[in-house]
């Protein structure tokens, strides 16, 4: 009778102790393996820049711009340079010193190569593989007309820029990052 009891307690402390553990770890977290390797990207919110447009004549217009960058976590705390002050540069030197966009034709802008133009360059810069990716948020253009009409009489509303490109979304679950 003593070993039916004693085998009945032990089935049941093997049992229990079974259970426990499969428990454990099927609730533990899974560790990926690439995750390790692949450095995670901070969102780096850009600012507004207002860009002159320069013809013979002075100024005829403005370039609102607003373009944000995914960089590499580790290496954004150690950058050399000002961002956002080495983003206006490279912004005023496509912009207004290669003139990538044409406004009597604003869908002739290649978007996919003014992006590729600012990673490569603000790298090149940087002295590193810094820029993951380049966010354009914003690339709108007002006219020194619209914007003179708008300022001579009361305040309209209606002013409508020229809409260059159509903004990328910012990234869901980005750490966001002013600079």
């Amino acid at each position: 009778m003593i070993k039916l009891v004693l085998t009945g307690v032990w089935v049941c402390v093997v049992t229990l102790a079974a259970v426990y553990f499969s428990v454990q770890l099927a609730t533990a977290p899974t560790t990926d393996p690439n995750a390790a390797k692949t450095p995670t990207q901070e969102f780096v919110k850009g600012e507004q820049i207002n860009i002159p447009v320069i013809s013979n004549d002075g100024v005829s217009g403005y370039f609102l711009t607003k373009v944000s960058f995914m960089m590499n976590k580790d290496k954004a705390k150690d950058l050399p340079l000002p961002l956002v002050e080495l983003t206006t540069d490279q912004l005023f030197t496509l912009l207004v010193g290669n003139k990538m966009i044409d406004i009597a034709h604003p869908n002739s802008f290649k978007l996919d190569e003014f992006r590729s133009d600012i990673k490569k360059n603000m790298n090149e810069r940087l002295g590193g593989d810094y820029i993951a990716s380049v966010l354009v948020e914003q690339i709108d253009y007002l006219s020194k007309d619209e914007i003179r009409s708008n300022a001579s009489g009361p305040v309209k509303k209606n002013m409508k820029p020229v809409k260059v490109v159509q903004g990328d979304p910012v990234p869901e679950g980005a750490d966001k990052s002013t600079e």
